[in-house]
């Protein structure tokens, strides 16, 4: 195969086939084009920069190692990013089996008395700047607990079905359901409470 010669005006699609050729330039363009992408996903997920850099690093390693399994069903980029979620799971599992256990319990008790609130009737979003808006979000995320942020992410952020999030957390499609109904009513209460914070 030909290589590349110049690397910033190729394709993901034809970086990927040189990179399956031995190209490791073609690669190093890959993770340079996506590295932040990752590298975000991945800190939103564990909340650790420290952690979120190594993870980061090993979505790369497994990519490269895999590179024979992606066929391009969809983008690269895609697909490089489920690497990254599954990475990060298999961390948060084994570094927080414990915390997630023991939280069961009290979201279960916690939940029961949300559904019981008034729901959140103005948009607390309403009239945030881009910017200020995600550090808003950033922080309203940071407050929550592992489980309910991360079934935000992988269902809000990367859209994936109930059925796949569920697959994905190992817990049923109900649980999720139940997290995801308590995670949205949360957020939306904490940034409702931030913006009354920004008020002079």
């Amino acid at each position: 195969m030909a290589r590349i010669s110049d690397y910033s005006q190729a394709s993901d699609d034809e970086l990927v086939k040189a990179a399956r050729g031995g190209d490791r330039g073609a690669f190093e363009e890959l993770v340079a084009r996506h590295r932040d992408k990752i590298h975000t996903r991945a800190w939103s997920m564990v909340r650790s920069r420290d952690d979120a850099y190594d993870l980061s690093q090993e979505t790369w390693i497994k990519a490269w190692q895999r590179l024979e399994q992606f066929h391009g069903d969809s983008s690269f980029a895609t697909w490089v990013t489920r690497i990254a979620i599954n990475v990060c799971l298999d961390h948060l599992r084994r570094q927080k089996r414990a915390h997630f256990e023991s939280t069961e319990t009290l979201e279960e008790t916690i939940g029961g008395v949300e559904r019981l609130l008034p729901p959140v009737e103005n948009d607390p979003l309403q009239g945030l700047e881009r910017e200020e808006l995600r550090d808003r979000i950033d922080a309203a995320m940071a407050q929550l607990t592992d489980p309910h942020r991360l079934v935000l992410v992988l269902h809000e952020f990367e859209g994936l079905e109930y059925k796949e999030v569920a697959r994905r957390m190992k817990c049923s499609i109900g649980t999720v359901m139940s997290r995801l109904f308590y995670a949205r009513r949360r957020l939306a209460t904490l940034l409702a409470g931030l913006k009354e914070e920004r008020k002079p």
